[in-house]
């Protein structure tokens, strides 16, 4: 044989290791970094599908729940503004803009919300009806029982700032 062949190494072979997977109830983080990595791999039989489908579950009422939440902000500015207009402020502007383009980009990526907009929209409104008679000091009584706004209006309705000239009662803060 010459000098120039190469010399064949093999790895020695080892056991079969059992791969150790986390309990969900030890540590979601790396229980779900695995379930990705068998959904990934077609690990079906690996795959814990008890835990898996309540977190899918999860996600939809999540994906509610913050749709919900950017509803009752607005919901609330546009009480105070309507209700205690010498107390307005560029912050309430600000907040019902972040807002409105939040539940926007909501149901852009989860457009399945959209029928259920009406029942979201008088789910916020209880909130937020509360939480305009703790912030401004009114009796819950002063607002609606039932919410005056559609979702049109909450999401199109005009909130000028700065006031035109001879507006009163506002605050630039």
């Amino acid at each position: 044989m010459g000098g120039c062949e190469e010399a064949v190494v093999t790895a020695p072979k080892r056991a079969p290791q059992k791969l150790k997977t986390t309990r969900y109830e030890d540590d979601v983080h790396a229980w779900a970094q695995e379930q990705v990595h068998f959904l990934q791999a077609g690990a079906w039989a690996r795959l814990d599908v008890e835990h898996l489908a309540d977190e899918i579950a999860d996600v939809g009422r999540s994906e509610r729940h913050a749709l919900t939440g950017a509803l009752c902000v607005i919901l609330l500015h546009l009480l105070k503004w309507d209700h205690q207009p010498a107390r307005r402020t560029r912050s309430w502007v600000t907040s019902i803009r972040t807002q409105r383009s939040i539940v926007a980009e909501r149901l852009k990526d989860s457009p399945s919300l959209k029928p259920q907009i009406a029942v979201l929209v008088a789910r916020a409104y209880h909130r937020a009806r509360i939480e305009a008679a703790g912030e401004t000091g009114l009796d819950e009584a002063a607002f609606p029982s039932a919410c005056p706004y559609d979702f049109t209006t909450l999401m199109t309705r005009p909130i000028p700032w700065p006031p035109s000239d001879g507006e009163t009662g506002f605050r630039r803060s």
